[in-house]
């Protein structure tokens, strides 16, 4: 050991250079190559390559550690020389080393850039005792027996073994070829003493003989079997080979036992008890191999992972669990009053069949993650499955299990993955179901939306019945219309409206902008949006109901300052306290363009434009309320009416129905009585590309086709909605509280609705209530006077008709 003594005192003190070995251990006097490609590994290797080729090789404990710490490897080592490096294409190096001396680690040496420390050789003691050389014989006696088994260990080497006197190279020798586990050979290359070190190998060379022995006479047997049967029973018949040398007598190739013990701990009804028990005696009766075990075996198995007795404890804490809806979501009073009402219901009575809720609202407004929420202030398990583009019956009651590759159905599945009897089971989009040759998976939820009837839900994969009372069902549309009228009976529908611009605001503070802070990973920076940025985004990038695009486009800003701090290099430093205060920005109104562009709606936009035949009405849609601009244009010709902008039939109707009651009544309005007769009347909405329909335009075109009429535009600000007759009543209308959301996000000041509908303007939010004025109108009369200036009609004219 002169060469590593003299290499050594060359170094600062026995520190080396160190590179970290994966499933490999390396043994003194052993050459073997081998591939580095971590970063700190090949910056170790360039240094020992420059500081005398000596470089200490260590094993660690787990192999799939990418970088590892002190405490992933082992402490002791080999010091090793590199005889040869060769730098690969990819950038990994590949080493050809030489084991040394083997050396334990003192202390690791603080780098960054590469693997450093100091080490202490272990002196090998090589005189030989009378005892240590019987212990030599019997390890090279040992190693023979051993070899001969393995018959994967070259004759050269076990004839160079014993010839071998010194006993720390004979146990190198032997550990460097012997396929022993990495566990087993740090041991011994950890052991300083030469005699247990001896001792330990001669034991282990015992013991893997036996192993290989047995291993060899189970083969042995299983390719006597193989000869007489097929292929396919190669593993099975293994198996059974392998549980006999064992003495395990109590074979079960059809797990029919198995399955048995778990049915008697699943506390199931007696029907479905009584079921399982006559499928696993047929079970047992029938061949492993054939494809009928197969079927029954899986049906068993789903029935096991079933829960049949397994329940979360609900949370019935009533402060708790509104302290969970309100850190959640912003405001949605009635459903957060539906679910704190449940738990104090649960608390007086035990059992209470779980409620059927239905979040019905535009897109963006939190319905989805309302549920997840609900099922958190409850303390139970969440699962969700989505129903958009369902068609198929099969999916909600599954298959029968007759068929090739049968499964349960989504409600069953999920159920299984829940693991508790009464978790919150969302079940997403039910409007977006269809139906065709295969059945209507809406007739299917019949059964499972309704609580006298789903406590004895029965899939046709089951064929038994399964209990889903317990469960609380929720599902969300954007329209509650096209879900069947008997579904939505079963259901208690709740109204998700649109957010004001206040609601937004504050949603965005409290919710939005903290989640995209911590999902962009600035939650460690000073990101300020000031108010005036905030509203803008809301009013001049997004026009909607819920607050989905809102939240795309603060990304986008977060995104660009993300981007901003990387390039100052924000990136290394974020985790100091220092640099964290030292990274601020301010969202201002004006540089909101810097981030987003261009502003996509501008403010005010219909309310600045006033003329004749032009006026504005409210709709509602799946994606909330819409102002919806009706024009009309008088022009010679015959008396025709002209509709354009792909109406549909019912707004024809009130087209017609519009013209009539003004033709009926023209004196009151100041309107000659063969006014229509040489001209054409014209009618468009605007956007042709949009189908429109719908009765509650009426009061809308009647109140254009009165202005382009007359020549007199209607008051600036107003919005109106209501369906006419033609003997000149406004009918009440639905969707108020979206299209009185809609009219103020457009800046109207005024709103026009029937004067049956007064009762639904206590749903709106008081920010609402508090800027805009209503007026409620039961005739399309008193409707038009309202709607025009003062002195449009003259009063001489009024009292003619």
């Amino acid at each position: 050991m002169n060469i590593i003594e003299s290499a050594l005192k060359k170094l600062k003190p026995n520190v080396l250079s160190l590179v970290p070995l994966r499933d490999m251990v390396i043994f003194p006097s052993m050459i073997v190559p081998f591939f580095v490609g971590r970063k700190k590994s090949i910056a170790s290797v360039e240094e020992a390559m420059s500081r005398g080729k000596l470089v200490f090789l260590l094993t660690q404990r787990d192999v799939n550690i990418k970088d590892p710490k002190q405490s992933d490897l082992y402490l002791t080592g080999t010091i090793s020389k590199i005889l040869q490096m060769l730098k690969l294409p990819d950038g990994t190096i590949r080493l050809l080393a030489e084991g040394l001396e083997r050396a334990t680690v003192v202390k690791y040496e603080d780098s960054r850039d590469v693997f450093r420390v100091q080490v202490k050789p272990i002196r090998e003691d090589n005189d030989v005792t009378p005892e240590l050389s019987a212990l030599i014989r019997t390890v090279q006696k040992e190693f023979s027996r051993y070899a001969a088994v393995c018959k994967k260990i070259p004759v050269e080497i076990v004839t160079n073994c014993e010839k071998i006197e010194s006993p720390g190279k004979l146990i190198n020798t032997i550990c460097s070829h012997a396929p022993l586990k990495v566990s087993k050979k740090m041991e011994l290359l950890s052991e300083t003493n030469t005699q247990p070190r001896l001792e330990n190998l001669a034991m282990t060379l015992v013991g893997e003989k036996e192993v290989l022995e047995l291993e060899q006479k189970i083969n042995s047997k299983i390719r006597k079997r193989y000869e007489k049967t097929q292929k396919d029973f190669f593993l099975q018949e293994q198996l059974k080979e392998i549980q006999r040398e064992l003495g395990d007598k109590g074979e079960d190739p059809s797990g029919a036992t198995e399955l048995k013990g778990k049915l008697a701990m699943k506390g199931l009804p007696s029907e479905v008890h009584e079921k399982c028990m006559k499928e696993i005696n047929r079970l047992s009766r029938l061949q492993p191999m054939s494809p009928e075990s197969g079927i029954l075996r899986t049906y068993l198995e789903w029935i096991t992972d079933l829960p049949w007795i397994e329940f979360s404890h609900d949370n019935k804490d009533i402060e708790a669990a509104k302290i969970i809806l309100d850190e959640d979501h912003y405001d949605l009073k009635e459903v957060k009053e539906r679910i704190l009402d449940f738990i104090a219901v649960r608390q007086l009575k035990g059992k209470v069949k779980g409620p059927i809720l239905c979040f019905v609202g535009p897109p963006g407004t939190g319905k989805t993650s309302l549920g997840r929420s609900v099922a958190r202030a409850l303390g139970r398990n969440f699962i969700r499955i989505s129903l958009g583009g369902v068609r198929d019956e099969a999916e909600i009651r599954g298959h029968r299990k007759t068929y090739i590759g049968a499964l349960p159905g989504k409600i069953i599945q999920s159920m299984k993955k829940a693991g508790t009897k009464n978790p919150v089971f969302l079940l997403d989009e039910i409007d977006k179901m269809s139906s065709d040759f295969r059945g209507d998976p809406a007739a299917a939820l019949l059964e499972v939306l309704d609580p006298e009837q789903n406590n004895t839900f029965m899939d046709h994969y089951l064929e038994v019945q399964y209990d889903l009372s317990d469960v609380m069902f929720i599902t969300t549309a954007n329209s509650s219309h096209n879900i069947p009228f008997a579904l939505r009976d079963r259901m208690e529908v709740i109204e998700i409206s649109g957010y004001t611009e206040f609601e937004k605001e504050k949603i965005a503070e409290e919710f939005l902008i903290p989640k995209q802070l911590k999902e962009n990973g600035l939650d460690w920076a000073d990101i300020v949006f000031q108010k005036s940025a905030l509203l803008t985004i809301i009013r001049n990038y997004t026009m909607e109901s819920g607050v989905r695009n809102l939240e795309r486009e603060l990304a986008n800003v977060l995104r660009k300052i993300a981007r901003e701090a990387v390039k100052k290099g924000f990136h290394e430093t974020k985790d100091s306290e220092e640099d964290e205060k030292t990274f601020k920005v301010v969202i201002t109104k004006n540089s909101l363009t810097k981030y987003l562009g261009k502003i996509k709606y501008k403010d005010t936009f219909f309310t600045h434009i006033i003329r004749p035949g032009l006026s504005y009405g409210l709709a509602w849609t799946e994606k909330g309320g819409m102002l919806l601009p009706v024009e009309v244009a008088v022009l010679k010709g015959k008396g025709e009416l002209i509709l354009t902008g792909n109406l549909g039939d019912v707004m024809k109707e009130s087209a017609h129905t519009a013209l009539s009651f003004l033709r009926a009544n023209a004196l009151i309005f100041g309107v000659s009585l063969d006014f229509y007769k040489d001209r054409d009347i014209h009618v468009h909405v605007p956007e042709g590309a949009i189908p429109k329909d719908g009765p509650s335009a009426g009061i809308t075109i009647a109140t254009a086709l009165l202005s382009a009429i007359r020549g007199i535009p209607m008051k600036k600000g107003y919005a109106m909605t209501g369906e006419i007759t033609l003997t000149g009543r406004i009918l009440p209308i639905g969707g108020v509280k979206e299209k009185v959301l809609a009219a103020h996000r457009n800046k109207m000041t005024h709103v026009l609705i029937p004067s049956d509908n007064k009762k639904d303007i206590d749903e709106l939010p008081k920010a609402v209530l508090d800027e805009m004025k209503f007026e409620f109108s039961e005739s399309i009369e008193e409707a038009l006077f309202k709607l025009f200036p003062n002195d449009s009609f003259h009063q001489n004219e009024i009292a003619s008709a």
